[in-house]
């Protein structure tokens, strides 16, 4: 099989991933080229092979979306764990690695003698990514992390819901694909220090450390002002009009978040004394008193279907959406021009869909260049590529 020639090209990873922020962050590595290997345990592999929607092939084998959904362009290499012999043969492997990425709980890799320090001390340029829930040391190093617990851990679920609600959480696993995210981000900053000193990294990333940087705005709220972010909904706390509003069909968006905007939101539903009304005078003033103000604005909206609100919107160049479900956004005009789903074909010969690498670089073309590999499918042909280098 010929494999495009990515920016990572002649990288090689062992992913020893399971669900998603392993799996996660080794993709996009593979996405731009790198031969990125999964290591799989013989007796079912990753738990997410199981995870539905599983989808049978002809012959009556089944195959789970979700999987093939984090573990393109990758190959799968069986070993048991508990065999010493296998375990010794894959340390050799790690020879010819130049990055280990793992979301095992912290300590079960060292156990095998495939911890940072073991692989670091045969194989000095090793980059070592270890992803968790809480990292590597700490009160909470060893407490079993799945994406829920860390949005509830991180802030994130106080923040996320309506006023006065329960308890919510992001409906996209944010804690794992943040902390994904963060490991590739990382792992290709320490490639870039292999190259100048010939020395590896150990890349201690946590969900709840990711969690908490991409909360940079809420968590800059309670240090300037001692309150923590409640949920608002779809409003924002320091902009509006800047949320939700029902058209007479559905709910669309509008995020008006300067004096320029706010006045074209005025002039569209007909009320420019709104404009001068002190207590929408300025973008505090409006934050401040968005209750009011949504409540004035909902009865103009309510008279139009929302595209014709998004059409006059648009027109005056207020920002603004519809709100999608995933059958909407995936047949949009614009992701169909963005060229971002891909056909997919699973290794019981189903032909699906993906969503692809979503981001251009200029002289690199994405392809899926392998389908979602089968349990072990690649063990002896990995084995012997990956032990000529070693």
């Amino acid at each position: 099989m010929t494999v495009p020639k990515g920016p990572l090209a002649g990288i090689r990873v062992l992913e020893f991933g399971q669900i998603a922020a392993g799996p996660f962050a080794g993709m996009l590595l593979a996405d731009l080229g790198a031969d990125v290997v999964k290591i799989e345990r013989p007796d079912g592999g990753d738990d997410m092979r199981k995870w539905p929607p599983l989808v049978k092939g002809e012959a009556g084998d089944v195959f789970s979306e979700n999987f093939a959904s984090l573990n393109r362009n990758k190959r799968s290499l069986a070993v048991d764990l508990k065999d010493a012999a296998q375990v010794e043969r894959l340390r050799q492997l790690c020879l010819a690695a130049d990055v280990i990425v793992e979301n095992y709980r912290p300590g079960v890799l060292a156990r095998l003698g495939l911890g940072f320090e073991q692989l670091s001390a045969i194989n000095p340029k090793i980059v070592y990514a270890s992803v968790s829930g809480y990292g590597q040391s700490g009160p909470y190093a060893t407490k079993g992390a799945f994406d829920v617990a860390v949005q509830a851990m991180s802030g994130v679920m106080s923040c996320t819901g309506e006023a006065g609600g329960g308890p919510v959480k992001c409906g996209v696993p944010v804690g794992d694909f943040a902390g994904g995210l963060y490991a590739a981000y990382c792992i290709l900053a320490a490639l870039r220090e292999v190259e100048k000193t010939g020395k590896g990294a150990h890349i201690d990333c946590s969900m709840l450390g990711a969690l908490l940087g991409f909360s940079a705005l809420q968590t800059s709220e309670f240090f300037g002002t001692g309150v923590p972010a409640k949920p608002l909904g779809s409003a924002h706390p320091r902009n509006a009009p800047y949320q939700a509003f029902n058209g007479s069909d559905r709910p669309f968006v509008i995020a008006a978040g300067n004096d320029k905007l706010w006045n074209d939101v005025c002039e569209a539903v007909g009320k420019p004394e709104l404009f001068r009304d002190p207590r929408f005078v300025d973008q505090k003033s409006r934050a401040k008193n968005q209750g009011e103000l949504a409540a004035l604005l909902q009865p103009a909206f309510s008279t139009k279907p929302s595209r014709e609100w998004l059409a006059e919107f648009d027109r005056r160049g207020v920002p603004c959406a519809p709100i999608h479900d995933f059958s909407e956004v995936l047949e949009d005009p614009h992701v169909r021009h963005m060229g971002w789903v891909e056909p997919l074909t699973l290794p019981n010969g189903v032909t699906t869909k993906t969503v692809g690498f979503p981001i251009g670089i200029s002289g690199f073309d994405f392809a899926i260049y392998r389908r979602p590999p089968a349990l072990g499918e690649h063990t002896d042909e990995v084995y012997a590529e990956w032990g000529k280098r070693a």
